[in-house]
């Protein structure tokens, strides 16, 4: 059997905006209502009432940790005006965790922010960092106990998020692409221009800089006031260069990637997310090429790009322990999802083997959810019907519980 190491983190990650419902004061709901091509998230799958049954689901299973993100746009609907219900609310999450033995891993920030605050600039605004600090602050008066803690999710996608998120209410007739999902293409030659240009693909470091700093700013709140181990999570391309492409490589990775790893040394832990690799050749990304088993957001079959991106962050962070909070699959097949899984968690425990510092594995993700813009895509270890909100867990739920319970593969 391969074990991992002693309290290792076995758990399912979610984000507020995706399984929560009608969370209509953020600025993702605002944009839902008038960018086309985007579906609306509506009552999502109604896990703001149901958050007892999909915990529990999660514990029955055999599984000792959940990661779940605390609302922003719920919780200070309006500048400076923050909500005591909203703040109860996740705080009866947090003590359900501990009551069922779940460890929570709270994330503060994941992707949505009040539609106050994307009013007034998001993050662009030179007060930024003064709201989210603000933000944080009366966060941090619900987590106590909590020992795990990413001020934002992806911050390295927000901004490209954002720049897109524009483009398309400046624009007559275009259609919203999810960042995680890519678009069908008429012929390749579209589909490689497409891959070229990219918006996820090129980042401006300074821009990524002030994420850092903002980052940096809310780290030091959560460790002065909770007694919280505090990092961020970033999205891993695990990103190879083709012969010719490694000056490439190096440019893009470093606004998109690396800026971000470096601003997680000091941090407790580095929050590491990876679903799939892609090439890079002189000219830029190279599109994924067209396979069988291609997953249902377009990209290939790479359980191995985990492994890839707990090495390089390593690297990079310069040794900053690893808590993978996310890895996963878009597939209607949960067969393949095992699969995946399976060959995702033999690579990571390559990496453990070679003396890198991984304290767990957060799957994404607990349920299918509103994939930011898009419903199509599953990526849950448990099904839900979105007329009934009934919940079906899948068999991976209980193969991953398993894996839990003796903490190593067979």
């Amino acid at each position: 059997m391969t074990t991992f190491p002693e309290g290792f983190l076995w758990g399912a990650s979610t984000a507020p905006h995706q399984i929560e419902g009608n969370n209509v004061n953020s600025d993702w709901w605002a944009q839902e209502q008038v960018t086309p091509g985007m579906e609306l998230s509506g009552d999502a799958v109604d896990s703001y009432h149901r958050w007892r049954e999909d915990i529990t689901l999660l514990a029955e299973a055999g599984l000792n940790s959940y990661r779940f993100g605390i609302e922003w746009a719920r919780i200070e609907p309006l500048p400076g005006r923050f909500s005591k219900a909203e703040l109860a609310h996740y705080r009866r999450q947090i003590e359900f965790c501990f009551e069922l033995g779940i460890t929570p891993v709270i994330t503060l920030q994941h992707f949505t922010t009040p539609q106050w605050f994307a009013k007034d600039g998001s993050w662009s605004a030179p007060d930024a960092s003064d709201k989210f600090i603000r933000f944080v602050t009366e966060a941090t008066t619900i987590l106590d106990g909590v020992a795990w803690v990413a001020t934002m999710n992806e911050p390295n996608m927000q901004a490209a998020i954002m720049t897109a998120m524009a483009r398309m209410a400046a624009q007559s007739g275009g259609q919203w692409q999810s960042p995680t999902v890519e678009a069908e293409y008429t012929s390749d030659e579209e589909r490689e221009q497409a891959a070229r240009n990219n918006f996820l693909a090129y980042a401006d470091p300074q821009i990524g800089r002030k994420f850092v700093d903002i980052h940096h700013a809310a780290r030091e709140i959560v460790r002065a006031r909770t007694g919280a181990k505090v990092g961020w999570t970033i999205a891993a391309g695990a990103l190879t260069a083709q012969p010719g492409g490694e000056a490439k490589l190096e440019e893009i990775r470093y606004g998109k990637e690396d800026i971000f790893w470096e601003g997680s040394r000091g941090d407790d832990f580095a929050g590491v997310q990876a679903y799939s690799s892609q090439e890079v050749d002189a000219n830029g990304l190279v599109p994924h090429p067209k396979l069988p088993d291609n997953t249902l957001v377009g990209t290939t079959f790479r359980p191995d790009s985990l492994e890839m991106a707990v090495r390089h962050a390593t690297e990079v962070t310069q040794g900053v322990p690893i808590l993978v909070t996310e890895n996963g699959i878009a597939t209607g097949d949960d067969t393949e999802r095992v699969r995946y899984t399976d060959a995702a968690l033999r690579g990571l425990h390559n990496a453990i083997a070679d003396g890198i510092d991984v304290r767990g594995y957060l799957h994404w993700t607990l349920l299918d959810n509103f994939e930011w813009g898009h419903w199509e895509p599953t990526f849950g270890l448990i099904a839900v019907d979105r007329e009934t909100f009934v919940r079906t867990p899948k068999p991976s739920l209980g193969w991953l519980g398993e894996i839990a319970k003796r903490n190593g593969l067979a």
